[in-house]
C-alpha cells in the first residue's frame, strides 16, 4: 500500500492543482435499537461499528469464500476496495463478489457453514478510479436487500434470508425511463458510493455521470423510496461550487442519530478539494456545509477518490471524516480525521490520522487506563508510512475526541489526546532502511466489541488480531493468509458473533 502511495503521488504531481490551496441510536444514551447485524459499511447508518453482540473467540476459521474471483494484482499488491460483508439478523451473509472487472454478483451465504443459499449475477459498472472502487450493497431493516446495478438503477431482493425472493428494479430519475434508454443510461451513469438506507427504507447513494442523458442528468447524490419514488441534487447545487463534480467515490452517506439530516461529501476532481455537506434527508435540501481544510496548513484537504473514507457520527451527532493532507505528504501520508459538531457549524479537534479509514466508536469505560470525561472514544488506524517521511511504525490507536495533544508529526497542530497506542507486532522487510518498520493495519473499518471491551482488526501480515482494550495488548491472534499488501477492507462481526476479515481477495469467518 505504502509502495503505490508513493506512485500515485509521482503520477499526480504534475497533472493535480487543488484550486484555494485546496441503526437508530440515540444521542444521549448508548442503546442500539438496531437488531443484531451488519447493515452497511460500519454496521449502522452511523458507521460507528460497534456491535450489538459479544464476537466469538479466535480459534479457527469456520469457512471462506473468495470475493474476488479475477483478482488484479499490481507488483504482487491489491489495490481494490472490496465492499463490506453483511448479515442480518438471522445470520444470512451477504456478499459483494467482484466475479469480472465489470461484472458484479451478490452471494447469500449461511453464516454457520458458508453454504450458498442464492446468489445474483449483476451487471453493475464502477465509476472510473486509480484503485477499483467498492461494491455496496444495504440491508435494510424490512429483511430486504438492496444491490446497485448499470446505469443508476438499484435492485431490491426481498426476503435475503430465503432461497428464493422477488426482485424488482428502481431508477431515481425514473425506471421507466431507463427500459426506454437503456443504452445511454448504462454507459453514462454510475453508482459510485455504497448504499445507505434508513428505518422507513428508503436508500441513498451518490452517483457519477459521464455523458449526455434524457433529463440532463448531474453527478450528485439520489434518494429512492420503497416504492421506487425517487429524487436527486447535483453535487454542485448542494455544494454551492459550481467546481465540485461528483461525490466522493467510496464514500458512503450517513444518517443522524435522528434519522433527519444525511451527511455526504463532495470533491472537485479525483484528488481535489471537497465538501461535508448536511442534508434534509426528506428533500435533499442542503442544511449545513462546510469546506474541508487542512488543520495544519489551512489549505484546502485534498478528498481523493482512492480512499474508502466515510462520515462517521458519534453518539452526540458529531461527524468525523478522513482526508489527504494538503501539501501531500506534509504529514507523512497520513491526512487528518476531520471533526465537527452535527450542524457543521463548528470545526473541533482532528485525529492525526484519517485518509482511508472510518473511525469506530467505543465507549470510555472500556479502555482501562481511561481517566478522562469524554463518554466515548474513537479508535481509528494510525498508520505512519515509512518512504513517506514516517518511520514505518504503523499502529492502531484510541484516542479521545474531546481533549488535546501536540501532533507527533507536526507539532505545531493541536490533534486528538492519545489514549493507547499498539503498533503492528510485525516486521516489514520492504523497508530494511527503517528498523522499527511493521507491516500496516489494512482496515478501513474496525470491529468494536463492547461486550469483551476489544477492537477486531486485520493486517497486511494476513492475520486477524484481537486489540484487548482494559489490557492494551493482544489477546489473540489468527493467520488467515501469508499477508499481501491491499487496498484497505472491513472488519466486522456477524449475528452469531463470529468475525469476519478480508485477506488477499478472501473473506474468512473466524470463531470458536
Amino acid at each position: 500500500m505504502k509502495r503505490a502511495l508513493q506512485l500515485i503521488v509521482l503520477l499526480y504531481a504534475v497533472l493535480l492543482s487543488i484550486p484555494g490551496m485546496v441503526q437508530d441510536i440515540s444521542s444521549s444514551t448508548w442503546t442500539q435499537t438496531q437488531s443484531s447485524g451488519w447493515f452497511t459499511h460500519g454496521r449502522n447508518f452511523q458507521h460507528t461499528a460497534s456491535s450489538s453482540v459479544p464476537s466469538q473467540l479466535l480459534r479457527r476459521i469456520h469457512w471462506q469464500s473468495q470475493v474476488d474471483l479475477h483478482p488484479e494484482f499490481t507488483s504482487g499488491e491489491l489495490f481494490i476496495h472490496y465492499g463490506s460483508p453483511l448479515v442480518t439478523p438471522s445470520n444470512t451473509v451477504i456478499l459483494p463478489v467482484r466475479a469480472e472487472k465489470q461484472r458484479f454478483r451478490i452471494e447469500a451465504r449461511d453464516g454457520a457453514n458458508g453454504e450458498l443459499i442464492w446468489d445474483a449475477t449483476i451487471g453493475f459498472r464502477p465509476a472510473p478510479a486509480a484503485f477499483t472502487p467498492s461494491y455496496g450493497p444495504v440491508l435494510r431493516k424490512d429483511g430486504a436487500v438492496v444491490f446497485p446495478e448499470k446505469g443508476g438503477v438499484i435492485g431490491t431482493r426481498e426476503q435475503a434470508d430465503h432461497a428464493e425472493g422477488e426482485v424488482q428494479r428502481l431508477a431515481f430519475y425514473g425506471i421507466d425511463y431507463y427500459k426506454a434508454n437503456k443504452s445511454v443510461y448504462d454507459k453514462y451513469v454510475m453508482i459510485n458510493t455504497p448504499l445507505t438506507s434508513d428505518g422507513a427504507g428508503n436508500v441513498f447513494f451518490g452517483f457519477e455521470v459521464t455523458g449526455p442523458t434524457p433529463g440532463a442528468l448531474k453527478s450528485g447524490i439520489a434518494r429512492v423510496s420503497p416504492e421506487g419514488k425517487g429524487i436527486w441534487v447535483s453535487a454542485a447545487t448542494a455544494s454551492v461550487d459550481s467546481n465540485i463534480q461528483k461525490l466522493a467515490t467510496n464514500s458512503a452517506p450517513a444518517l443522524s442519530c435522528d434519522g433527519t439530516s444525511l451527511y455526504v461529501v463532495t470533491n472537485s476532481s479525483p484528488f481535489g478539494f471537497g465538501y461535508l455537506l448536511r442534508l434534509n434527508t426528506e428533500t435533499l435540501t442542503t442544511i449545513g456545509r462546510v469546506r474541508l481544510r487542512d488543520p495544519s496548513s489551512g489549505q484546502d484537504s485534498i478528498v481523493p477518490d482512492i480512499s474508502s473514507s466515510t462520515p462517521m457520527i458519534g453518539p452526540d451527532g458529531d461527524v468525523y471524516f478522513g482526508v489527504w493532507e494538503n501539501p501531500y505528504p506534509s504529514h507523512n501520508g497520513r491526512g487528518w480525521l476531520l471533526h465537527f459538531n452535527g450542524a457543521l457549524t463548528k470545526e473541533k479537534i482532528p485525529g492525526s490520522f484519517g485518509w482511508d479509514d472510518t473511525a469506530s466508536v467505543v465507549r470510555a469505560s472500556s479502555v482501562g487506563s481511561y481517566s478522562g470525561k469524554s463518554e466515548y472514544l474513537i479508535v481509528t488506524k494510525y498508520n505512519n508510512y515509512a518512504g513517506l517521511g514516517g518511520d514505518g511504525v504503523n499502529k492502531l490507536a484510541v484516542l479521545d475526541p474531546n481533549a488535546s495533544m501536540r501532533d507527533p508529526i507536526l507539532p505545531v497542530t493541536r490533534v486528538m489526546r492519545e489514549v493507547i497506542t499498539i503498533a503492528s507486532p510485525t516486521p516489514d522487510p520492504n523497508f530494511p532502511e527503517f528498523p522499527g518498520a511493521v507491516r500496516e493495519w489494512c482496515i478501513n473499518t474496525a470491529a468494536v466489541d463492547p461486550f469483551t471491551n476489544s477492537v477486531l482488526a486485520n493486517n497486511e501480515d494476513g492475520k486477524l488480531y484481537r486489540w484487548d482494550l482494559m489490557h492494551n495488548r493482544f489477546s489473540e491472534t489468527i493467520t488467515l493468509t501469508a499477508g499481501i499488501g491491499e487496498a484497505y477492507t472491513p472488519t466486522l462481526i456477524g449475528a452469531d458473533g463470529v468475525v469476519y476479515a478480508i485477506n488477499d481477495a478472501i473473506v474468512f469467518a473466524v470463531g470458536y
